[in-house]
């Protein structure tokens, strides 16, 4: 297999979920892959699991200082930078609403998820750029396109994500960077963030009838969407949004 062959990208947050399988089928795909997540244990369980192409990274996406770190290493180590995909994230409490969101928690939730983001598109985009050029994903999620009063600081910072995603597509065509830009909007799907929003069985089965696929998504399902964003299938794809949501935005 070879819808990526020889290209070099990073993966934030691939020590889990979405991040570790999209990871997993970007090395089967050809791929060399930096894995990397705060979660160090995780993030040398997806190497392993893995094997190939793949190492793994430290990385608080909040810091500046590690994204300079880790851009600087792949140009240094693998020589070119070809994709990124900037996944990691969390949900932070549920249920959590605006009028009982703590300060604490929405500038947590906003510093990985928003700010992690812009941070990833700032310092990739020169690395991409010296590499020929390349595709950067940025997962939003569903909730970037409905409310979420029950989840109100993550809600906000895919929203954010979702915009910010379509600036730096169009701040790098205008330029004529060679730098392709989009997001994913994943619906409901089960990984450990899912499980953490929905604990048991019961309020899944409720949840699950507001899914007109009628079923909870699964990491890979995300995995493919970002694969086909990274790879040269969509060249001509910049500053949209690929939802995977079951139909739930069709509703």
């Amino acid at each position: 297999m070879s819808r990526v062959a020889d290209k070099v990208v990073l993966v934030t947050g691939a020590g889990s979920g979405i991040g570790r399988a999209t990871a997993a089928l970007l090395v089967a795909e050809g791929a060399t892959v930096i894995v990397s997540d705060i979660n160090r244990a995780g993030g040398l369980e997806t190497v392993q699991q893995i094997g190939g192409k793949a190492r793994f990274e430290d990385h608080d996406t909040a810091q500046e200082a590690d994204w300079k770190r880790i851009i600087d290493g792949i140009l240094e180590r693998e020589g070119k930078l070809n994709g990124l995909v900037n996944n990691a994230g969390i949900a932070g409490p549920f249920p959590a609403t605006f009028e009982t969101e703590t300060v604490e928690q929405w500038q947590k939730i906003l510093s990985i998820n928003v700010q992690g983001v812009f941070l990833g598109c700032k310092y990739s985009v020169p690395a991409l750029r010296q590499s020929g050029g390349g595709s950067i994903v940025n997962t939003s999620s569903l909730a970037a396109l409905v409310g979420t009063p029950d989840l109100s600081a993550y809600g906000a910072s895919k929203g954010a994500v979702r915009q910010f995603t379509k600036t730096v597509a169009m701040d790098c065509a205008r330029k004529g960077y060679k730098v392709r830009c989009n997001s994913v909007h994943p619906g409901i799907i089960m990984t450990p963030m899912g499980e953490g929003i929905l604990p048991d069985e019961k309020k899944r089965d409720r949840m699950r009838k507001h899914i007109p696929l009628g079923e909870f998504g699964a990491p890979e399902d995300i995995a493919y969407g970002i694969l086909y964003l990274i790879s040269d299938e969509s060249r001509f794809v910049t500053g949209t949004e690929l939802v995977i949501d079951g139909g739930m935005n069709a509703i």
